[in-house]
């Protein structure tokens, strides 16, 4: 069965430069999803004969019926006067699945010119942002969602382990959250000197120093004894009142008086790593793992037990946090200038990949097809 066309000319992305966004509906797509393209076109108005000889029709891969189905008639005014430019979410649909765009084969899109996403999954730039800083959307979505995730009040303190890209977009969206304390633990000082330009307040080097011992005094328990301790002295002073000890208490726990924690971020994703703090944060110690390790790891069970450890995993991000996080950057709310720490263009991109295998230099480089960039 012939697919229908769905889709519309959006508006200019540059001078001479228009977006088109067309869907397709087949017998075997569930759905819509939408190909967007960029075409050189002077302004004014475009039959679907001249728009396939700028370029559309390899781009959609469809007749001038069917690229005339998709305008709503044979010819279309492209509108003037208003830039454009779109991001998407990286999910598209192929029949009955869903697949992650440049995880899968049927969603190829890593260092694509061209791709192909959900219509109903793209948003507009907002407020003129430049599309380089709308391409942070997505790796900051992953922060921001994390950081929902945690639940974290802005007078915790936050303990990020590993400061790689994730880790330091994790600390972008602390501090634009307001979470005050923030602390940042990595082996290499570039990452470090990023996590501070980040937002984090205080940076150790897990080799000289524990991050959970580098907020400073907090009151936090640390020991189960410590724990055991805690409630005996209690119990002491509340039998000594002349109201009923439960009462108190139950009134306590209702406004929140509880043990002081932090809320600790795993950004690393090694194995090893979630075992290991879980053995060394302090009691009741939130842990969100953030960072994705891909092989079998192991954990003590009794000890996140005993410690009543909190331990939660993230992944991705919903279209509200993606969304929201677009204008965050839009509305200059969140300091991503450090993550940047490079741009090549398509020359450049095995130097870059060379160049990010070093901890010390780099964090987020981006890939600029119209530079001419060929080293970082």
């Amino acid at each position: 069965m012939a697919q229908q066309s769905l889709g519309r000319v959006s508006g200019w992305v540059g001078e001479n430069e228009a977006r088109v966004v067309v869907g397709y509906r087949g017998e075997h797509a569930r759905g819509q999803f939408g190909v967007v393209c960029v075409l050189r076109l002077k302004r004014g108005s475009y039959g679907v004969r001249e728009l396939r000889e700028h370029g559309a029709a390899p781009v959609l891969d469809a007749s001038p019926q069917d690229l005339g189905r998709a305008f709503g008639r044979h010819e279309d005014q492209v509108p003037s006067g208003r830039v454009i430019a779109d991001g998407a979410l990286p999910l598209l649909r192929r029949g009955d699945d869903v697949h992650a765009v440049g995880l899968s084969a049927a969603a190829p899109g890593a260092y694509a010119e061209r791709l192909v996403v959900e219509e109903s999954l793209m948003f507009a730039l907002p407020n003129g942002l430049p599309p380089d800083l709308g391409a942070l959307t997505e790796p900051m979505a992953i922060g921001w969602h994390a950081v929902q995730r945690a639940e974290i009040k802005k007078s915790d303190v936050a303990i990020v382990i590993g400061c790689g890209p994730v880790g330091l977009a994790v600390i972008c969206m602390l501090k634009a959250q307001g979470v005050a304390s923030i602390v940042a633990s990595d082996f290499a000082r570039g990452r470090r000197e990023l996590a501070t330009a980040c937002g984090a307040i205080v940076v150790v080097d897990p080799n000289e120093e524990s991050p959970y011992e580098a907020a400073g005094d907090r009151s936090y328990l640390k020991t189960v004894p410590a724990l055991a301790e805690l409630g005996i002295g209690t119990m002491e002073k509340l039998t000594r009142l002349p109201v009923p000890w439960h009462h108190v208490m139950r009134i306590a726990d209702r406004l929140g008086a509880k043990p002081k924690h932090p809320v600790i971020f795993e950004c690393v994703g090694v194995p090893g790593i979630i075992d290991g703090i879980i053995g060394s944060a302090p009691l009741f110690s939130r842990v969100v793992v953030v960072g994705v390790c891909m092989t079998p790891d192991k954990i003590r069970p009794a000890m996140a037990i005993n410690k009543e450890i909190d331990l939660r995993f993230v992944v991705g991000y919903t279209p509200l946090e993606f969304r929201d996080t677009l204008h965050m950057l839009a509305d200059g709310k969140v300091n991503y200038a450090p993550l940047v720490t490079g741009t090549v263009g398509l020359p450049g991109v095995e130097r870059a990949f060379d160049a990010l295998g070093s901890a010390e230099s780099h964090a987020k480089i981006l890939i600029d097809p119209r530079s001419a960039t060929a080293s970082v």
